[in-house]
């Protein structure tokens, strides 16, 4: 069995027992946080797809850590204008652990 989840804008398709690192939420280690926004459940006799939401469903997973991704550069320059300038980005994510998918 497997949910296609909304979360932080993005879509993810799901399976218990997966790792997956999302979006940052507003929340600690070890907490139980359910995702309600089920856009999509598949079984072994088909698959249900909401309109936009599958109603009833939810996917109930674990936090494991929150975190910052590498630091990517952000490098932009004007040539023969002496203009440049450098700035560094890290993307924070909250990293989950799904335990169970509820349809």
């Amino acid at each position: 069995m497997y949910a296609i989840i909304e979360t932080g804008g993005k879509q993810y398709k799901v399976e218990a027992g997966d790792s997956v690192y999302i979006e940052k939420l507003d929340v600690t280690e070890a907490d139980e946080i359910t995702f309600d926004k089920v856009i999509a459940v598949g079984k072994d006799d088909g698959m249900t797809v909401g309109t936009p939401f599958v109603a009833g469903a939810t996917v109930t997973a674990k936090v494991i850590k929150n975190g910052k991704a590498k630091k990517i550069i952000v490098f932009t320059y004007k040539s023969k204008k002496n203009e440049k300038r450098k700035k560094g980005h890290r993307q924070p994510y909250t990293k989950v652990e799904i335990s169970a998918i509820n349809a």
